[in-house]
């Protein structure tokens, strides 16, 4: 039986790091998205290469793509980043279609290497932002077994 993306409840993670990058309405939420991303970008092309990052975050897009179809006009570029993600118009549909690809790709890495190994890169990317005990209640529930 396939499994269905495990939930760890990524998009509200994924929600809680936009809001944590726009710093209290400090910044756009769409710009935030855009920061979140970047993050990821980093960190995870560190350990997986520009490539593997491409293939994730690609994968993660097509996921997201059904979900919001305004994600239709983003693509990836070949180094990971974004191209399109702000043409999507209206900042909170941005932030809100931003979230979903970021909790897609949060998703994605769930399955590959474990909700416990997710939440501490998460962690030592926003070491300031503290976990809350919806985000790893069910953290067991999808590590490999």
């Amino acid at each position: 039986m396939i499994r269905q993306i495990p939930d760890l409840d990524s998009l509200s993670l994924a929600r809680r790091l936009v809001a944590h990058e726009a710093q209290d309405g400090r910044i756009v939420e769409s710009l935030a998205v855009s920061e979140a991303g970047e993050k990821l970008r980093l960190a995870l092309s560190r350990l997986i290469g520009t490539a593997g990052f491409f293939s994730v975050l690609s994968r993660a897009l097509g996921l997201a793509a059904t979900k919001v179809p305004s994600l239709r006009t983003v693509r990836v570029n070949r180094n990971g980043s974004l191209n399109g993600l702000d043409a999507i118009g209206d900042p909170r549909q941005t932030a809100e279609a931003g979230a979903m690809l970021i909790a897609e790709l949060l998703g994605l890495l769930v399955l590959f290497i474990g909700a416990t190994l997710v939440l501490r890169l998460v962690s030592d990317i926003w070491p300031d932002l503290v976990l809350s005990e919806s985000a790893t209640s069910s953290v067991g529930e999808y590590d490999a077994k």
